[in-house]
């Protein structure tokens, strides 16, 4: 057996044997604190949505662990099983170019692992969200979904495949600092296109409409010094009851957008400081910095790739013949693999996450009342049944928001005396 084949063995073993003992953790804790209310709560939260966020939070754990195993199987078929080597034979004997050969073979993988997804897909929106009142598609609506995804997929990730192969075909070593520069490009470029072209091919987005909300929200950016292309609702409950507010976009095309499923669960002082907390994120530089973050590991990746593309070894080891070897299915393997190796490193970013949550925090409760921000967060929590017990481990590991309690407390010590 190829050397590398054991390592990867070894390396997926240890990495999903970790994250089922956390998954296992999470809902053995999650159980065993389900019978009382946590004291911080019992004022805000009955025992009964106590114990339906714990059902919930548990059914969502067992399902990601279905999900896992199905996912740790198609990993080997595509991969060490010769399901990628499959595609890219096939492709390779219609004698075309590399380019386009490369490129019919690993959109053609992407289209199948898509549709592989589908029916776990549908259970978790039809099944466990709608048992708990969740969900409000409808298989039409999902169905509908899934293809535009797949037409984005083709009309906006075929282009950019198209010119990262020819980069790698055409540059020589130095491809994967060229590609790399493209891939970030891009990136920049959606995120400026999302709020206006993307965003709205799924959703509705209503312009805020004159009232007290609206002037709250005003006079709250003034204070923090913010521009934005305007106040968006969107209509999430299309889809879900679950609620958020974010704002998206870069530059002057920046937008603030609340679920509709938000503005109707939360008091006018409550969204005004979830908001408050949305800004902070933007006067702390938190997107920048993960997109610096993300700029650096995206660099990183390339560069081993660039080493790996001409090693017999990665492509024997992830059972690849020497027929489909190529920039293409280096790609797609990399892309696939590359998970696994870098599973340890999840703790580190969401750790950082939890920080930015932290400093978020700090900024709404200085710039709007921090304990309607808690009896906001508090009413989400209920309303989306998220657990307010979760495993300690499991959370570190995992968990981008600090957990309900500690969050809540720290917030508490950046209250105001006044309030």
């Amino acid at each position: 057996m190829n050397t590398f084949t054991v390592i990867f063995f070894i390396t997926l073993t240890a990495s999903y044997a970790v994250q089922f003992w956390l998954s296992k953790r999470q809902i053995d804790f999650v159980d065993l604190h389900s019978d009382q209310v946590p004291d911080a709560f019992k004022s805000s939260v009955t025992l009964e949505e106590h114990q339906t966020a714990a059902r919930y939070t548990i059914e969502k754990e067992r399902i990601g662990i279905y999900d896992s195993i199905i996912g740790i199987v198609f990993l080997l078929v595509f991969t060490v099983g010769g399901g990628i080597s499959w595609m890219f034979e096939l492709w390779a004997g219609f004698d075309l170019s590399p380019v386009i050969t490369g490129i019919g073979a690993f959109i053609s993988l992407l289209i199948i692992m898509q549709v592989l997804e589908l029916p776990m897909s549908y259970y978790h929106t039809f099944v466990l969200e709608d048992k708990y009142g969740f969900n409000k598609s409808t298989p039409i609506q999902f169905f509908k979904d899934q293809g535009m995804n797949i037409g984005l997929m083709l009309a906006i990730g075929l282009p950019l495949l198209a010119l990262i192969l020819w980069v790698m075909e055409s540059i020589g070593s130095s491809w994967w600092l060229w590609a790399w520069a493209i891939l970030m490009s891009f990136s920049l470029l959606m995120s400026w296109l999302f709020p206006t072209v993307i965003a709205p091919l799924f959703n509705e987005f209503t312009p805020l409409e004159e009232g007290d909300l609206k002037n709250k929200v005003n006079e709250l950016l003034t204070r923090c010094g913010f521009n934005s292309d305007g106040i968006f609702i969107m209509d999430g409950s299309r889809r879900s009851g679950h609620g958020n507010a974010y704002f998206t976009g870069m530059g002057k095309n920046k937008r603030i957008v609340f679920f509709d499923t938000l503005v109707e669960s939360l008091e006018i002082d409550e969204l005004e400081s979830v908001l408050a907390h949305e800004l902070g994120h933007f006067k702390h530089k938190h997107v920048i910095k993960m997109m610096v973050a993300t700029s650096i590991t995206t660099l990183i990746s390339f560069a081993i790739l660039g080493w790996l593309i001409n090693a017999d070894w990665f492509y024997a080891g992830l059972g690849v013949s020497e027929v489909a070897q190529s920039n293409a299915s280096a790609l797609l393997l990399f892309m696939l693999v590359s998970p696994v190796f870098t599973t340890f490193m999840t703790p580190i970013s969401a750790h950082f996450q939890r920080k930015f949550e932290f400093e978020a925090d700090a900024f709404a409760a200085e710039h709007a009342q921090a304990s309607k921000l808690i009896s906001g967060l508090v009413r989400l929590y209920r309303e989306n049944a998220n657990t307010l017990t979760p495993d300690p481990l499991y959370s570190a590991f995992h968990y981008s928001h600090p957990p309900a309690a500690v969050r809540i407390a720290h917030l508490e010590i950046n209250m105001p005396n006044s309030e």
